[in-house]
């Protein structure tokens, strides 16, 4: 290579020109840009000579490129692309600019070089020369440049209605941009654990937001997409809150046009007895109510009505198997997520308030002590007669009205009952609970008494659930049997030194095991029964709408729909997504706790001191009397067991599951800091 011959070499991924200057040891070159900056290259480096027969000066390469730039149109390309293909030729730069402007100039076959060298679509480069593509690869390399420019414009006008959007302007989401929000909400629940991740970062980033979970969230939030308070827990689960297409399609059926009630002709009519139907006001699943029939010998026989959807739903079908995947019916401050669609759970499957509703009723005699003399279980018709929540029982127990001694016996057979498990060794656990419930903006905590009507319909479904487990236990009939195995309790005399109340419950309540599901009966220690079912709640819990199939299959002489294996393999199914619900409802309730809390910052609540976390650490577990709430709080100072203390929120974040306390001391009037 001549000094002043004028040359492109690539630099950093750039390419440039400049004129050759002098060699730099044995095969390096030292050449000069436009500016006169010098630039060591080694021969590797250099991608065109331009024309080695003119010698050029740096100050030459603007004019040089001034001069080719008119050449330089890619769409000429297109048409030597046609030519060559034809021809199945392979050309050098030079021979294109012939070609393409009918000359070898310096300039032309530089335009030409830049024309081949950036073509990514017609030529590929095999050595020195350019070879036309195949037309079947330019058809689709044109097809993937399309599809990229359509992306990319997609991409575009969904920045543009995301600023839209949060400019305040009413904007209609494409399906295209349905995925990009996916993709900022599985990235908010998951974080750095969500697949699309980087698709959510590109999004924040182009926002000039940061690229985190908590950023996407807020983003979600201005959208107008996502509520402040969004339910990450059920998102996290990927807990269902609305039911398919498929699944609505068949509840409609069901509706209108119900399958032939298996039982119609082997139902016990019942109409004729009062029933009594007993929850909380805003209870809209009605599945058990009671009734007393009084026999022509003085003995009085009781009626436990449990609602029969299983009229409905038949194993292995379409509302089967989504109640199987659901499991149980979630209920949140915010609202249920029902087991079945509601217009059936509220509906036909509900026993409502005077209208004909098929029931599975539970006849029982009890004995002058209140164990169970005789019982029988059958597929009945009945008609509720009363819609009554706790507080109206309550009140027609206090009142005794005449008019109603059949409210009067229950609770008698109530107390006879609860008095004969206590004779076999119950174990009574109660804590203060409350309801959290939010309406829009306002949330209302409701701390529930122990009251005698919450005490009576306990023992009614206890007593039914006895029933089931024995019944299913004589026939042999695999169900879903509830055990506990005999916990080890503190000793007597250390229980009488703690404070009679929540303090010595809670004692008492973390000796308890767990309780545990079999296909075989055992013993349920702390209810003190040889054998026990759930089958009062097939509505929002399918291991009791489990038990209805099994009890119902065998009164009517049919098949049993499950082995005990297959019942077993159904029974580990369902447990795990229980135990998923049961956490999303315990996060959910704390969320909103803390919400509350935070709201009423300034409230002062009187805080009693239950048990030990970390003594060493201070660490204890209150309970926030008038709440009904039980908070974790390292204490500022030393107390015992059964303390009372004063106690007002110094902060709260429930996104965070977060919150602190100050005592507040009477004395002085002033505040503690934790």
């Amino acid at each position: 290579m001549d000094k002043g011959t004028l040359l492109e070499f690539r630099l950093n991924g750039d390419r440039r020109l400049a004129v050759a200057d002098r060699p730099d040891g044995k095969k390096n070159w030292i050449v000069l840009d436009e500016f006169g900056q010098p630039h060591s290259i080694r021969p590797q480096q250099i991608s065109y000579e331009i024309d080695a027969s003119s010698s050029y000066k740096p100050a030459d390469i603007p004019k040089f490129r001034q001069e080719v730039e008119p050449y330089v149109d890619p769409d000429s390309l297109e048409v030597a692309w046609e030519i060559l293909t034809e021809e199945g030729k392979a050309v050098t730069p030079a021979e294109m600019s012939q070609l393409l402007f009918s000359e070898k100039t310096a300039v032309g076959c530089y335009a030409a070089h830049q024309l081949l060298v950036g073509d990514k679509l017609y030529f590929k480069q095999k050595g020195d020369r350019y070879e036309p593509r195949p037309r079947s690869q330019v058809e689709e390399l044109k097809h993937q440049i399309e599809v990229e420019q359509s992306r990319q414009r997609e991409w575009e006008d969904f920045l543009t209605r995301v600023r839209q959007c949060l400019g305040g302007e009413a904007v209609e989401w494409s399906s295209g941009d349905r995925v990009r929000i996916e993709a900022l909400e599985k990235y908010t629940v998951f974080g750095e654990e969500a697949p699309s991740r980087i698709a959510a970062k590109e999004v924040l980033t182009n926002l000039d937001r940061a690229d985190t979970p908590e950023a996407a969230f807020a983003l979600l939030v201005d959208l107008g997409l996502w509520s402040e308070h969004e339910n990450l827990f059920l998102r996290r689960n990927q807990i269902p809150t609305h039911f398919s297409s498929k699944v609505q399609e068949v509840a409609q059926r069901c509706l209108h046009l119900p399958s032939a009630d298996p039982d119609e002709n082997n139902r016990l009519d019942l109409t004729t007895l009062k029933v009594y139907t007993i929850d909380d006001e805003s209870t809209q699943e009605i599945d058990d109510g009671l009734s007393v029939e009084y026999l022509p010998d003085g003995r009085k026989r009781l009626w436990i009505h449990i609602a029969d959807p299983s009229r409905l739903v038949f194993p292995g079908d379409e509302l089967d198997l989504e109640a199987r995947r659901r499991s149980t019916t979630i209920y949140l401050p915010t609202g249920m997520v029902p087991m079945f669609p509601p217009e059936l759970a509220t509906g036909p499957m509900s026993l409502v308030q005077g209208k004909i509703c098929p029931a599975l009723s539970f006849a029982v005699i009890l004995s002058d002590i209140g164990s169970v003399e005789e019982y029988s279980i059958h597929p009945s018709i009945i008609k509720p007669t009363y819609r009554l929540t706790y507080e109206d029982v309550d009140e027609m127990l206090h009142l005794g009205l005449q008019a109603e001694p059949e409210m009067t016996t229950l609770a008698e057979m109530a107390r006879l009952r609860q008095s004969w498990r206590q004779s076999q060794g119950c174990i009574n656990i109660y804590m203060p609970e409350s309801v959290i419930k939010v309406k829009g903006d306002e949330i209302t905590i409701e701390v529930l008494d122990d009251s005698k009507a919450r005490q009576m319909v306990a023992e009614m479904m206890i007593l039914a659930g006895e029933v089931g487990g024995r019944y299913g236990q004589s026939q042999n009939i695999p169900l879903p049997f509830r055990g506990q195995t005999q916990p080890e309790l503190p000793p007597e005399e250390e229980l009488l030194q703690l404070q009679p109340g929540p303090v010595r419950a809670c004692a008492i309540r973390r000796c308890m095991p767990r309780s545990e599901i079999s296909t075989s009966p055992t013993r349920h220690a702390s209810l003190a029964l040889g054998v026990y079912t759930q089958v009062t709640s097939p509505i929002r819990r399918y291991s009791d709408l489990l038990a209805h199939f099994q009890i119902k299959a065998h009164l009517r002489g049919d098949p049993l729909p499950f082995t005990a294996v297959e019942l077993q393999e159904v029974l580990m199914s369902i447990t795990t997504t229980v135990k998923e619900a049961s956490l999303v409802e315990r996060q959910t309730n704390r969320y909103w706790a803390l919400e509350y809390l935070r709201r009423h910052s300034g409230e002062v609540w009187q805080a009693l001191m239950l048990r030990w976390l970390k003594e060493d650490e201070n660490l204890g577990l209150i309970l926030l009397e008038e709440l009904g709430m039980e908070m974790a709080w390292r204490l500022p100072r030393a107390v015992r067991l059964g303390d009372r203390l004063e106690v007002q929120v110094s902060y709260s974040d429930p996104r965070r599951d977060q919150i602190n306390f100050q005592e507040m001391l009477p004395a002085a009037g002033s505040a503690s800091a934790s």
